[in-house]
């Protein structure tokens, strides 16, 4: 399905979960922030009608919840992908905070997904500037921070 297709049915309330099974998930760009929906977790109802643009990661894959306790879970699993992001953006430095985001998608997909992801849309993600994804990038040894 094309990204504009899954857009306008997250936008019109349609229920979908991240497929658990791969290394995909789906940054939601909203009007006043940016979330991230990672393997197993729900994404659009209520909460992601106000998306205005949607970012693939890794190979994409969706599927419908058919029933209640598979939608349970994937709620419960949306929102520990949001104490994650939480639990980051918590960094009091923002090149802290750069350095785990960039290691953390690393681990969750892999390099080449990371370095498909431009600066912009992790800056958006933690609360930093894109010059500092780029410094922190830029890092040959980013355990130095």
């Amino acid at each position: 399905m094309a990204t504009s297709a899954i857009l306008a049915e997250l936008q019109q309330g349609k229920l979908w979960m991240i497929n658990a099974r791969r290394k995909n998930g789906l940054i939601l760009c909203k009007p006043y922030h940016v979330d991230f929906a990672g393997p197993g977790a729900i994404i659009g109802g209520v909460f992601d009608r106000d998306v205005v643009d949607i970012i693939p990661v890794g190979h994409l894959s969706l599927l419908q919840p058919e029933e209640s306790s598979e939608r349970q879970k994937a709620y419960l699993i949306r929102r520990q992908w949001v104490k994650l992001l939480k639990q980051i953006t918590d960094k009091p430095l923002p090149e802290q905070r750069a350095q785990v985001i960039l290691n953390q998608f690393e681990n969750w997909f892999d390099v080449e997904t990371v370095e498909k992801l431009d600066d912009e849309t992790f800056a958006l993600l933690i609360g930093v500037l894109p010059q500092t994804i780029r410094r922190v990038r830029n890092r040959v040894d980013r355990s130095e921070i």
